[in-house]
């Protein structure tokens, strides 16, 4: 068999909070989630540690089992919805369910109803890799985008230390950068800081 780069699929392993006060349903839920695609898994009782949970380590999916001792639990759902790279779903039983979803849908908190078979998490846990893996792609374009930034305000300080101190055009001093970068091999942010360092001492 020919193996080619499409041809091979890297196995995602997911980091799993659950914030839960109830042991039977820990339990339960536990024996769905196998350590060769979720690991770690860590359970804790209530909001208040979940907060703390999220704030020591990053995770990818918060398992809310709703309601908690503390709050809720629709509130901390929106707060890690909003401010982490995480997918929130929340187990909320059958008679709450449509209120609850239409409180947090929009802020793309999923919901699953109680009492819960095992095939309906698993599918809560298809969405939710998915949900998951299209905020990475995200993060990776935010990423980008901030060294592009980073790159312009870089080669922007560059142009005007040239204009200022090589008596060159803004056009010459944008030229000349690009030229450099070229005949370096390297971007024009690093031509950039070299022009800053020699021309700033």
């Amino acid at each position: 068999m020919r193996i080619t780069p499409s041809s091979l699929k890297i196995q995602r392993v997911y980091r799993v909070l659950l914030i839960s006060s109830a042991e039977r349903f820990n339990t339960a839920l536990d024996a769905l989630l196998p350590r060769r695609l979720y690991d770690p898994v860590t359970v804790v009782s209530s909001t208040a540690a979940g907060r703390r949970a999220l704030n020591d380590q990053p995770y990818d999916f918060v398992l809310i089992n709703m309601p908690l001792p503390d709050e809720f639990g629709t509130e901390t759902a929106i707060h890690f919805a909003q401010n982490r790279a995480v997918v929130p779903l929340i187990f909320v039983a059958r008679d709450h369910l449509d209120d609850v979803h239409n409180q947090v849908a929009p802020y793309g908190v999923l919901t699953l109803p109680k009492p819960v078979t095992g095939e309906q998490v698993r599918l809560g846990l298809r969405w939710m890799a998915a949900y998951r893996e299209r905020l990475r792609r995200l993060e990776k374009k935010s990423v980008s985008l901030e060294d592009k930034m980073k790159e312009i305000r870089l080669v922007n300080k560059a142009k005007w230390l040239l204009i200022d101190q090589k008596n060159m055009n803004e056009t010459d001093a944008h030229h000349f950068i690009e030229k450099q970068a070229m005949n370096h091999s390297v971007s024009k942010g690093i031509i950039a800081e070299a022009i800053l360092k020699n021309l700033s001492v």
